[in-house]
């Protein structure tokens, strides 16, 4: 590398940490992600064992996070009890963002040393003296920045072996303004870190595939695949390049199988070391019962790991087999088009996503000839004048990241499930190859190859300016939350949605901290019964608590964006929705929050109501009216509830009995 490429990947490598460390604050610690604050809820309970005694001990250990520990508690929240809980996280993380936040708390006297006002100092050095749940929090988030910044520096690296410098620079600075990094980046969760272990043993197995003598990364491949699973089970599916490069190495069988089985044994002992309570708590009995495929009868499997019972429920989730109300958005998607289009959409951007899956086009396209020359001898000849050109053989790392990306990309897009974050370990691999495709390109059309890249480059980077800039407004849900403190009356009764976040939250109104248990709060199951289950007697229990209600909050468009586009699972809730935003119920729209990325006063607007076959209440319109939206169509509701959510407060102003709303719900 020349300096100037030195200085490139430096620059490169500060704007990543730069979009990602930005708005760590996003949701000014109110805990909006669920998963995530679940995982910190976990996290207060990981301590180091009073005795060696416990440790291990699954029903005493504080490093169980599959059990409630005795004893254990944290200031402001409350911490259940000698339980059993369910955890379907990857451990490491959790213990990764523990560990962070237990090394920064000795670190809190230096935050004296600097400006009250910096993020260090109050945030993360806890200056501002935040209680462990939301300091952890904090914490985490920037160690999830931290980690996702190492995956650009990888992304360099894979680049740069399987191309060279420009493309291995230019894969970087693709991935260091992908927007998907960037929202994942604030979210202590599992998926980074999964995408930079991912990434860590593509690269080793591609130095593998180069140098086959050499054990050493071979040996780290396999130690960086079982960390992968420790992150998230998704990962197995790392063994499969394993197997290529065993089969393209040039080896007896016998030496094969032994390559094999070492690499199998320092995975598991890898996983083993990261995610100790996976093998030693067997206190979640559970029965697969016995399936039949074709003439082949499996039998029932009994088992009492817990860490298999969680991997079993999230796969019956993602498969469709269990149905979640928090997964009806994606009824009617259709497999594999629906995440690519979502990437293209939001999180990649659209020529960055062009690019990204073209490259990875290029890819399967060269795999592809490579076989068919391999099996038709006199085939390779007729197909010279394309090898000659953008064509050239794949080389053994670009087989390596075929072998991983193509199953995992036909697995994962095949999910019904198809949450937008499950495909962030392609991301880099894709970005990779699109820098390649560049790259073969300029080779022939050097001015072509240099404008595309600029083009991608300019635009990406406007968008990824563009979403952070969203972090500079307060989280909708805060405002909702601080509007009705300062405008509802103390034990007025809110009624929110069962399956959106409850507001509003504990939040500070000039300077003194209102506590949400002021109010009567009410409940409303509008996607918990679908099909036949969509029902009067439901409609009727939900119109009783709606009438009884002072003000209603539809924090999202996690309910109406389901039930007003599918009419066939949800023909009444539907046409709730449908008189609500018409203003037929009695309650009238008061307050509306929300946020979205902007550049100026151009704001990049996902769609809430047309995707749902809603008109959206009068405020909500003349909000939208008055600004200049650049709409881009339906988000994945992953991309937008935690982080972007579109709120609406609805007051009880006309007082309706649930007898009147019912005969409006059913009136033609």
């Amino acid at each position: 590398m020349t300096r100037r490429q030195r200085l490139l990947l430096v620059l490169v490598l500060l704007l990543a940490a730069l979009f990602r460390l930005t708005g760590l604050d996003w949701d000014a610690y109110e805990h909006y992600h669920p998963d995530e604050r679940y995982v910190s809820w976990v996290a207060t309970t990981i301590e180091w064992p009073d005795s060696w005694d416990t440790a291990f001990d699954p029903q005493r250990s504080s490093f169980n996070p599959f059990y409630w520990p005795p004893g254990a508690s944290s200031a402001g929240i409350e911490v259940l009890q000698d339980q059993p809980r369910d955890f379907a996280y990857g451990h490491l993380p959790l213990y990764m963002g523990v560990a962070a936040t237990r090394l920064v708390e000795r670190l809190r006297p230096l935050a004296g040393l600097l400006p009250e006002s910096w993020l260090l100092a109050s945030d993360l050095l806890n200056g501002a003296g935040l209680v462990e749940f939301d300091h952890l929090t904090a914490v985490a988030r920037a160690l999830t920045a931290l980690v996702d910044v190492a995956t650009v520096f990888l992304t360099f690296t894979l680049g740069r072996r399987l191309y060279g410098v420009w493309p291995g620079l230019l894969a970087a600075a693709f991935l260091a303004l992908t927007v998907q990094h960037i929202q994942l980046a604030h979210f202590f969760l599992s998926d980074p870190y999964l995408t930079f272990l991912t990434t860590a043993a593509i690269l080793l197995m591609a130095v593998t595939a180069q140098r086959p003598g050499d054990l050493r990364p071979f040996v780290l491949a396999s130690a960086a695949i079982g960390l992968a699973v420790g992150a998230k089970f998704a990962a197995v599916m790392l063994f499969l390049p394993l197997l290529l490069l065993m089969r393209d190495a040039a080896l007896s069988e016998r030496q094969a199988a032994g390559r094999m089985l070492l690499a199998v044994a320092i995975a598991a002992l890898a996983f083993a070391l990261t995610n100790p309570f996976a093998l030693l708590d067997w206190s979640c009995p559970f029965t697969i019962p016995s399936t039949t495929i074709g003439p082949v009868t499996i039998p029932a499997l009994s088992s009492g790991s817990c860490y298999l019972k969680n991997v079993l429920q999230q796969s019956d989730m993602v498969g469709g087999g269990i149905s979640y109300p928090f997964t009806r958005q994606y009824i009617g998607t259709r497999a594999y088009i629906y995440p690519v289009l979502m990437q293209l959409r939001w999180g990649m951007g659209w020529l960055l996503g062009l690019v990204a899956f073209a490259g990875f086009g290029w890819l399967l396209l060269r795999a592809l000839v490579g076989v068919l020359a391999g099996r038709r001898p006199g085939l390779d000849r007729r197909l010279q004048p394309l090898l000659a050109g953008s064509w050239p053989p794949l080389s053994a790392g670009e087989g390596v990241v075929v072998a991983f990306a193509l199953p995992f990309f036909l697995v994962t897009g095949g999910f019904f499930v198809k949450f937008m974050r499950y495909m962030q370990p392609l991301l880099p691999l894709l970005v990779v190859a699109g820098a390649g495709l560049l790259w073969q390109i300029a080779r022939q059309r050097r001015r072509i190859a240099v404008l595309l890249a600029g083009l991608t480059l300019a635009a990406t980077a406007l968008y990824a300016v563009a979403f952070v800039s969203l972090y500079a407004e307060p989280h909708p849900w805060v405002m909702v939350s601080r509007w009705l403190h300062e405008n509802a009356r103390t034990a007025s009764v809110i009624a929110t949605e069962k399956w959106d976040e409850a507001l509003p939250s504990s939040v500070t109104v000039g300077g003194e901290l209102r506590s949400r248990n002021v109010f009567e709060a009410v409940e409303l199951d509008w996607l918990g019964g679908i099909g036949p289950n969509d029902t009067t007697e439901k409609l009727a229990h939900n119109l009783e608590r709606l009438a009884a209600s002072d003000y209603l909050i539809v924090a999202s468009n996690r309910s109406y964006g389901v039930a007003g586009r599918l009419p066939a699972y949800y023909p009444l809730t539907g046409r709730y929705y449908a008189h609500l935003f018409a203003g037929d119920l009695g309650f009238e729209p008061v307050f509306v929050s929300g946020r979205a990325p902007r550049l100026g006063p151009l704001w990049l607007w996902p769609d809430r109501f047309e995707h749902a076959r809603l008109q959206p209440p009068p405020l909500a319109a003349e909000y939208l009216a008055s600004r200049a939206l650049l709409r881009l169509g339906y988000a994945d509701e992953s991309f937008t509830v935690y982080d972007q959510p579109f709120a609406i407060i609805f007051r009880n102003t006309g007082r309706l009995s649930p007898a009147e709303m019912m005969a409006r719900i059913a009136a033609p």
